[in-house]
């Protein structure tokens, strides 16, 4: 916890700060403290980098929602998307310090941007601070039905023999799905066209459309299309199979070995946040993430529930950031 009232306390003692001004830091300190025991008393709201439906969103309602009820304050969501998250992270870095904007980022807007954006209005490293891992989830590789492989090693050979003709949606530059695909497209030396949208929803939906022909996208976004046979899911982008849906093989399995990209999604705040509230906000959501309803929700739709500490995610950014700026300077993503 920053402290500068023991700082001042001990320049005090050493004769070098007025004793008044202790006493007045002191008590300004404890008047933070208690705030924070008290937070929220307020609305707090909540940023959503991406547009409705995807997993960003999902994830934000079913979380505020369930803190909201445990908390005894409305938790507002705000859906900002744009710049692969970087608008709504750019709100959160820039608001009061005070627990009242937050938001449930995900590895574009915490580990990939900086590399693939060469001017950011911040810095996620500097100016957000996490507060709980909430989730990871494997990518699913679907595509539209007209496609006619069913394989990815089926895949492979027909972008080959139509480099440049296909189109693969993503969430948004910087996103999962779009380094999920540069990835794939590198191991496999194919060609695809990238469509960005502002969020999963209206990429899915161009993959639904046929206006794009497949997508590397989340279990929860597309487990609902896959069992009504909307789309077709040819692997999954973790290095193991699902156990919700043990059926789909790896990518790595299929042909493209070493081939891993997941998508994982977190609490932060902006840094300054008083640590009684980061760490009342890090209580409650590992509650929340232990609700048996919540829980159960998560795990049906191919998540995998995560919580924990403020310092395990910290760590977690900490090892994503080199392994993300590796797969966009290898592969040659760009922003679109």
């Amino acid at each position: 916890m920053n402290t500068p009232w023991l700082a001042a306390a001990v320049l005090a003692v050493c004769g070098l700060a007025p004793l008044a001004q202790v006493a007045a830091q002191s008590t300004a300190q404890s008047l933070t403290t208690q705030s924070a025991t008290n937070y929220p008393t307020k609305t707090v709201r909540m940023v959503i980098g991406f547009t409705p439906g995807g997993p960003s969103d999902i994830l934000s309602r079913l979380v505020g929602g369930k803190l909201s009820e445990r908390m005894g304050q409305p938790f507002v969501f705000d859906n900002r998307p744009g710049a692969g998250g970087n608008v709504a992270g750019e709100i959160v870095a820039k608001s009061p310090p005070d627990g009242y904007t937050i938001m449930i980022a995900n590895n574009a807007i915490l580990a990939a941007n900086a590399t693939l954006y060469p001017k950011m209005t911040f810095n996620p490293a500097r100016d957000l601070v996490p507060v709980t891992w909430v989730a990871s989830q494997p990518n699913i590789l679907v595509v539209h039905p007209d496609v006619p492989a069913k394989t990815v090693q089926e895949l492979v050979t027909y972008l080959r023999g139509r480099p440049g003709k296909l189109n693969y949606a993503s969430s948004g530059s910087g996103a999962a799905a779009h380094l999920a695909a540069e990835l794939f497209k590198s191991m496999t030396k194919t060609d695809m066209v990238h469509i960005p949208f502002k969020g999963a929803g209206p990429a899915i939906t161009d993959v639904l459309a046929g206006r794009s022909q497949l997508i590397f996208a989340t279990a929860l976004s597309v487990k609902a299309y896959i069992d009504a046979n909307r789309l077709r899911p040819l692997a999954v982008t973790t290095l193991e199979r699902m156990d919700t849906m043990p059926n789909i093989p790896t990518v790595a399995e299929s042909g493209v070995p070493g081939f891993e990209a997941s998508t994982w999604h977190g609490m932060v705040a902006v840094n300054g946040t008083p640590r009684a509230v980061l760490a009342k906000l890090n209580s409650e959501i590992n509650a929340v993430l232990k609700d048996p309803q919540v829980n159960k929700f998560l795990v049906t739709q191919g998540a995998i529930v995560r919580g924990g500490s403020a310092e395990q995610f910290a760590a977690h950014i900490k090892a994503e950031i080199p392994k993300w700026a590796k797969v966009i300077k290898e592969s040659g993503a760009k922003a679109d």
